[in-house]
């Protein structure tokens, strides 16, 4: 029964597992039979009886009061450095013929902005090479059909004065902005191989359509490096309303802040792997929340008001769960007649499925909040109340597993990482009160961006420059090429366009004894304060002593230092000379291909750095070719994940994941107070052949890991620290030399031993709804295990709810 039942989680798998598409009878039968039930919101038809929308010309009028932007006032010179020649990256909806105006259909004038240049569209499976902003300035944008943004695209609004997306009464399609479109009877794109995308700053709008009709503000199914920021979701409060705001039904990870949605059936109908979501606002929905299916999901800072339910895990019953667990953190719920509608039974078929972890909620008028099965679970209170820490599942403290279900102490959480008695969060930094002359421009300054061009001393001199000014620098769309370390001083503001790149090339980064970081931010002992957004570094070919961020900085008081939505990337790209035609899998002898060791290191926060919040950044080391037409696996080698060896910590890793390095994707050394929101793992493909052991030697002072020829990449790894505080994590190991065999259901978990560690002398270690995939054991501590997988299966991952040494 677990197998059949969970096929519909294992979906997103497929896609990854091999240039063929695996065909899995209970699979395909189960997707089927979802796509059956919510035909009506996939399938949605104009109603015969309306008139179609009236188009014509009519004269745009600028909206009254609309303050500029700078970002649609900058000369815009971004180019693809591997794309078409010509190509353009950034295009003004206005300048394709749509109006703005609220009364012309500007559907097939904002589709031509999105489609221009030849795009990656309908049957293509991914590209970097034409990637896109599409700008909307302020104005209402009518629409009679969907918006299908390609592969690669960033749709942005005027924050100051946010563009509406309306449907006209006659819409007909999924959804208003339809991210990943069934043109057929699966979607264009893998939902787990959806990368690179954003959309921010809107109102979406679908009360023109009948309150009956199966309207959908937005279908995001999506995976690492993609977000949503800044929208508003008005959608019917009338009577029966059938309306969704936003409708996730696959893929492998994704964040989004600072959403409002206002009436609907559901504001949010969910189901992916993980997902990381905070600063959320339901308003007059019937269900705020819905899962389809999950297998861990973090909400932080969420506001439910004046809603039927508020969020519905109970998918599937009791007999067939299908959400995994989730975490609830700092938010309120105000006048909602049910908190929580979950499935969870001690019982439950997959024992530990529907693991809810709640602390520091406050609830005002809400009579129950946790709701099973066979009743009330966890009371409300017609007044008000903050749950300080409660919770269903398995715990490990650390022996186990016991029985949770009730209140438990919450964490202590430590003064640094509180605003108030919430932990710290900052969203992206759109800048959009400053003046176009607050920013300077990387090729205004002579960089190239062109993929060819030693960039370095161009480069540094505009970053310099900016620094010593106070402004904010603008990497234009772009490939740069540096040869040497590129240093971020302090008072540096970074800003790129459509994931502007750094690319490190040639013998000054390919010495595995020298290694030598492509941006370093600050030097040791500097103390100050930065901000860097919308970029991603990368390597070029053999760079086997690449350490690609390495960050010294400490921002001890005040406003502390920030990275949003900021990747590391190596290989599987255009450009990248780590591609298909140069590092291809072998499942039989695999000698090391020394021209594919793309990376040392993905990021290094040294021992004097302090104080840094990294939101939705992925740090990956490609395990196929995204410009490759089947998507082909790669083996490429990068030494180590993400180091965290700060003596003074404070750092806040919300909705970041780290894939596919060679002796570890985290590890935390010598450092403490880390708050660590839904972080997200997986092995290697190849491991282990070769294991982990080759081809990077153990370096004593990085405090490497001893690992055999025959062991696997660790997920987390903690040494000597103290008040590492993780809220949710999922650490998956999906593959054993390129098989899935391993993790399939029933297998026995075994394509690796262990994926988990914390040292013995490592204090005050807390972790919420802990899911692995494919490992033995789900806990190392000093070296022994304390908890199998077997005790604690879920619906597709193995879950704990507490964890505690």
């Amino acid at each position: 029964m677990r197998f059949f039942k969970q096929c519909l989680a294992f979906l997103p798998l497929l896609s990854r597992a091999s240039s063929m598409q695996l065909v899995i009878p209970e699979v395909e039968s189960a997707v089927q039979s979802m796509l059956h039930n919510l035909s009506s919101y996939v399938d949605y038809k104009t109603p015969a009886h309306l008139p179609p929308p009236h188009v014509g010309p009519q004269s745009y009028v600028a909206q009254a009061g609309a303050t500029p932007y700078w970002y649609e006032t900058i000369n815009h010179q971004g180019i693809s450095a591997f794309g078409p020649s010509g190509y353009t990256v950034f295009r003004n909806v206005k300048n394709y013929g749509a109006t703005g105006n609220g009364v012309t259909d500007d559907t097939a004038a904002i589709n031509a902005a999105i489609n221009a240049g030849g795009r990656c569209g309908q049957g293509c499976a991914s590209s970097t090479t034409t990637p896109a902003v599409v700008y909307f300035p302020a104005g209402t944008y009518l629409i009679s059909s969907p918006i299908n943004p390609a592969y690669y695209t960033q749709l942005i609004g005027n924050p100051n004065a946010m563009p509406t997306i309306k449907a006209t009464a006659g819409f007909g399609g999924f959804a208003l902005i339809d991210a990943d479109p069934y043109y057929t009877s699966n979607l264009n794109w893998g939902s787990t191989n959806v990368f690179y995308r954003q959309i921010r700053n809107f109102i979406i709008d679908t009360t023109n359509m009948p309150v009956s009709s199966a309207a959908t503000g937005i279908h995001w199914p999506t995976a690492q490096a993609t977000s949503l920021q800044n929208i508003v979701f008005t959608l019917s409060t009338a009577s029966g309303t059938q309306h969704i705001g936003l409708f996730i039904e696959s893929g492998s990870a994704g964040f989004m802040t600072d959403l409002v949605f206002n009436g609907g059936l559901k504001g949010g109908a969910f189901g992916n792997q993980q997902f990381t979501m905070r600063n959320l606002t339901f308003n007059n929905c019937v269900t705020a929340i819905s899962h389809f299916w999950d297998w861990g999901w973090t909400y932080e800072g969420i506001n439910i008001n004046n809603c039927g339910t508020g969020i519905s895990i109970n998918a599937g019953g009791t007999s067939s769960p299908e959400t995994g667990s989730i975490t609830l953190i700092d938010s309120h719920f105000t006048n909602v007649p049910v908190g929580i509608t979950t499935a969870y039974t001690p019982s439950s078929a997959g024992n530990a499925a529907g693991s809810v972890i709640i602390e520091n909620v406050g609830i005002t008028n809400v009579p129950v909040m946790v709701q099973g099965p066979s009743g009330t679970t966890l009371a409300g209170t017609a007044g008000s109340q903050t749950i300080a820490a409660w919770g269903q599942g398995h715990a490990y403290t650390p022996n186990g597993p016991t029985s949770l279900e009730g209140s438990f102490a919450g964490n202590s959480r430590p003064a640094p990482l509180v605003s108030g008695s919430s932990y710290y969060q900052r969203s992206k930094p759109q800048y959009n009160t400053l003046p176009v002359s607050a920013f300077q421009s990387t090729r205004s300054s002579g960089a190239a961006g062109n993929g060819v061009t030693d960039d370095t001393y161009a480069l540094q001199m505009v970053i310099n420059n900016a620094a010593a000014a106070g402004a904010v620098l603008f990497w234009d769309a772009g490939t740069y090429v540096v040869t040497s370390t590129l240093t971020m001083p302090p008072g540096s503001k970074w800003v790129g366009e459509s994931y502007s790149v750094i690319m490190s090339r040639g013998s000054f980064f390919n010495s595995m004894s020298s290694p030598k970081p492509v941006v370093q931010v600050g030097t040791a002992g500097q103390i100050g304060q930065v901000e860097w957004s919308d970029m991603i570094v990368s390597t070029q070919g053999a760079q086997a002593g690449a350490i690609l961020i390495e960050w010294n900085l400490a921002t001890p008081s005040g406003t502390p230092s920030g990275m949003w939505d900021v990747h590391t990337r190596i290989g599987g790209f255009t450009g990248s000379d780590l591609s298909i035609a140069n590092c291809p899998t072998t499942t039989g002898a695999n000698p090391i291909n020394a021209n594919c060791i793309g990376g040392y290191m993905s990021m290094y926060v040294t021992a004097s750095a302090q104080g840094l919040y990294m939101e939705n950044c992925w740090l990956w080391t490609a395990d196929h070719d995204i410009d490759d037409p089947g998507n082909r696996q790669l083996t490429i080698y990068n030494g180590r994940g993400l180091y965290i060896a700060s003596t003074a910590g404070t750092f806040w890793l919300v909705g970041t994941a780290v894939e596919h390095h060679t002796l570890y994707q985290y590890q935390l050394a010598n450092t403490k107070n880390i708050f660590m929101g839904q972080i997200q793992t997986e092995t290697p493909y190849y491991q282990p052949n070769p294991g982990a052991s080759s081809p990077f030697p153990v370096v004593a002072s990085l405090n490497d890991p001893t690992l055999s020829a025959t062991s696997d990449a660790w997920g987390l790894r903690i040494l000597k620290s103290s008040n590492i505080l993780v809220y949710g994590a999922g650490f998956y190991s999906f593959f054993n030399n390129y098989s899935t065999a391993c993790s399939a259901v029933g297998a026995g978990e075994n394509c690796q031993n262990a994926i988990f560690s914390v040292d013995s002398t490592a204090s005050s270690v807390s972790v919420y709804n802990l899911n692995t995939v494919g490992s033995n054991q789900m806990i190392q501590i000093g070296g022994t295990s304390y908890a199998g997988y077997a005790q604690n299966i879920n619906v597709f991952p193995d879950t704990i709810a507490l964890f505690r040494s």
